[in-house]
């Protein structure tokens, strides 16, 4: 019997398992090391490395032969909530961190410390306290640091090493070497210590959650089961205060000056290569970075670079960094986002950086766009001359060191995925055993309307695209901020192209907010995450339906996830005249509810921009309900709380509007779990089915 696709979708998380992923280059290029299971079906991941003077692969850790049940992990909570901030949904060796040479590697197991020597091929668990979190060898491989319960901590690589204490506070409210939930959900920062290069000190970031909100996570299926409390600085309260200080094996401590009041969120910290820490602090409104060098023996700081805007200061991932001696980071100047080296404009307007992968004094590999629905891998060297390291069409990603570049394709619609091995000499394919989708997206790109929005349009599977019947239409967009759903690429169409075959006509629009299209098309969104965003989804409707005929206008329906379910949910409040039914997943309904660093960047504070709120809010307009809307919410979701939906459904009863609910207990933002994921499909086409009227397709 031919397994149904939800199923294959949930049983493969998506077709991840299998697939190679998590890169890393040694800082000479010889070595790579990355994550892949034994299948497309296998949740645990191993360690692999391949040299790249051999093109040879093995096997550097295995779970199966290190654990007696590597599918039953004893997770500490610091883990947990770093798998949820990642969307981390495989198991096994889910992160790993080596040495410059990838010579050691270390790796942490239901909450134990593993050292990979990668020399010797052997695997030692480290006598490191349970619950570790966070495992990071030092430049020199001696030893191990990392986190445990609210401490940090240091082990000798050795097998029966000494392992001590480097710095713990007494009380819930602070820790030591951990990100705080601001930066692992919102800034792209999910460490909180770094190394120094002679191995002696260590960078480490202090949490005081003291002042923040507490909130709690309750469990109403199991009503014995304690909530809980989570410290949550939800839009206009108080930050956890983040601070750092240098420390040092020998046990001294040095703290780190900077305007604190002024700047209190630490964006990013790097300590390798430089000889001196550097960090890059952000102001409250998010309107200025600045890049301070830090003096580890005085603990002063001294700015380096600035950067302003009337809006918002984007964080670039793997920015500020350093060819050579060279400041390296990724501005907005002008129609793009563009590399900036000491100040420098170092790439044109047509290409809109995406991200840094490396730098050294002889090159810059960066990703991004020249065409939004394309991410490509680029060079900038020495000479300032610019190659496009990517030679095929789609969405790419990459790692690099030496004069190595792993670059990694996402698999396109008619292809399997594809990551190579770039050295100067040769090109080394690393195997993808993740499964092959029973089904085979087709969508159609276009660009439409006076903003021409990229979009895309899928039809059933077994439309041979001659005139026909009309179509039911599903919108299924996410639509919002930093995340684009029309990329050349086959993942972002896979549950879109069952939906069509079901019998719809799927549009995806990216509409102003959306990366890859500059700065000015990002802060459309500013001040109204719901008006421009909804106007550019009925826009690119009404256009697509001049050429696609067979899209039936009165049959209108949308489906989302987070801010996809938040525009789904505004969608038939607003617009009813247009939207006829909508699922809303895990949405945003009062934006006072979600956090300080995401919402304030495009509403402001609050207590400043009141209306901005209230012009945003899905409670305010909630009495207008006249279309089926089907709410879905984990119950366990510490990103999107359960209070969203059910304070909308709470409003919506009390003026009378009939709507469904589903509340999924021990479910997070996250839906993993394969009966959940699967079943969330079947309930959906249900859904759409009854409210549009329509049969299931033979």
């Amino acid at each position: 019997m031919t397994e149904s696709f939800p199923r294959q979708h949930a049983r493969t998380r998506g077709f991840t398992l299998g697939a190679p992923r998590s890169f890393t280059v040694s800082d000479d290029g010889g070595r790579v090391a990355f994550l892949r299971s034994m299948a497309g079906d296998d949740s645990v991941n191993r360690l692999w490395l391949l040299d790249t003077s051999t093109g040879e692969e093995l096997v550097v850790a295995d779970p199966v032969e290190l654990l007696a049940d590597p599918g039953e992990e004893n997770l500490p909570p610091a883990e947990r909530a770093r798998r949820e901030r990642a969307r981390e949904s495989g198991g096994g060796i889910v992160a790993y961190a080596g040495d410059p040479g990838l010579t050691q590697i270390a790796f942490t197991l239901d909450g134990r410390v593993f050292l990979a020597d990668v020399a010797e091929g052997s695997v030692d668990l480290l006598p490191a306290e349970s619950g570790a979190f966070d495992p990071r060898p030092s430049p020199d491989g001696q030893r191990v640091a990392y986190v445990s319960g609210t401490g940090l901590r240091v082990v000798d690589a050795a097998a029966d090493g000494l392992d001590r204490l480097v710095i713990d506070e007494p009380g819930d409210t602070v820790s030591w070497g951990s990100a705080e939930f601001i930066a692992a959900e919102e800034m792209g920062r999910s460490r909180g210590f770094w190394w120094s290069p002679d191995s002696q000190r260590l960078l480490v970031a202090r949490v005081d959650t003291a002042e923040v909100p507490v909130w709690h996570i309750a469990s109403p299926a199991d009503p014995a089961a304690a909530p809980v409390p989570m410290a949550y600085p939800a839009a206009g309260t108080v930050n956890a205060d983040v601070s750092l200080a240098v420390l040092g094996l020998d046990g001294s401590r040095v703290d780190v000056a900077w305007d604190r009041d002024s700047f209190e969120y630490l964006a990013r910290a790097a300590w390798a290569p430089r000889s001196n820490p550097v960090i890059a602090v952000q102001s409250r409104d998010q309107r200025t970075v600045v890049i301070l060098e830090v003096d580890p023996d005085t603990g002063a700081t001294t700015e380096i670079a600035r950067q302003t805007d009337e809006h918002w200061v984007e964080l670039v991932p793997g920015t500020p960094t350093w060819k050579g001696e060279r400041l390296v980071t990724a501005e907005d100047r002008g129609s793009a986002r563009r590399l900036v080296i000491d100040g420098n404009t170092a790439t044109p307007e047509t290409l809109q950086v995406r991200s840094v992968v490396s730098a050294d004094e002889h090159r810059v590999v960066f990703t991004a766009s020249d065409d939004p629905t394309e991410i490509h891998i680029w060079q900038l060297d020495s000479e300032g001359k610019l190659d496009r390291l990517s030679d095929q069409p789609g969405v790419h990603s990459a790692a690099a060191g030496g004069d190595t570049v792993v670059v990694i394709r996402a698999a396109g619609t008619d292809q399997e995925a594809a990551a190579e091995v770039v050295t100067p000499t040769e090109r080394i394919p690393i195997t993808s055993v993740a499964a092959t989708p029973s089904l085979s997206p087709s969508p159609r790109f276009s660009v439409v309307g006076s903003r021409e929005l990229h979009t895309a349009v899928l039809y059933p599977s077994n439309d041979n695209g001659a005139d026909g019947d009309s179509l039911p239409v599903l919108l299924d967009p996410y639509g919002g901020p930093h995340a684009q759903r029309v990329l050349k690429a086959r993942s972002p169409f896979l549950v879109s192209q069952w939906f069509a075959d079901q019998g719809f006509a799927v549009v995806i629009t990216d509409g102003r907010g959306t990366p890859a299209r500059g700065p000015a098309w990002e802060r459309a969104v500013a001040g109204d995450l719901a008006q421009p965003v909804l106007e550019d989804q009925i826009d690119a409707l009404d256009a697509l339906a001049q050429q696609h005929p067979r899209l039936d206008l009165g049959r209108v329906a949308v489906r989302g996830w987070s801010f996809g379910g938040y525009l789904a949910a505004l969608a038939v409040l607003a617009r009813p005249d247009r939207f006829h039914a909508a699922i809303a997943g895990a949405p945003v309904t009062d934006w006072r509810l979600y956090d300080t660093h995401y919402t304030e960047r495009y509403l402001g504070h609050p207590d400043h921009s009141p209306e901005a709120y209230t012009r945003t809010s899905l409670l305010e307009i909630a009495g207008e309900l006249s279309r089926p809307l089907l709410l879905i919410c984990g119950l366990a979701d510490d990103n999107v709380f359960a209070a969203h939906s059910l304070q909308l459904s709470q409003t919506l009863f009390e003026a009378g509007r009939p709507h469904q609910v589903l509340p999924l207990p021990g479910v997070t933002h996250m839906t993993p779990q394969e009966q959940v994921a699967e079943n969330l499909l079947l309930l959906q086409r249900s859904f759409l089915f009854d409210s549009l009227g329509i049969g299931p397709q033979e």
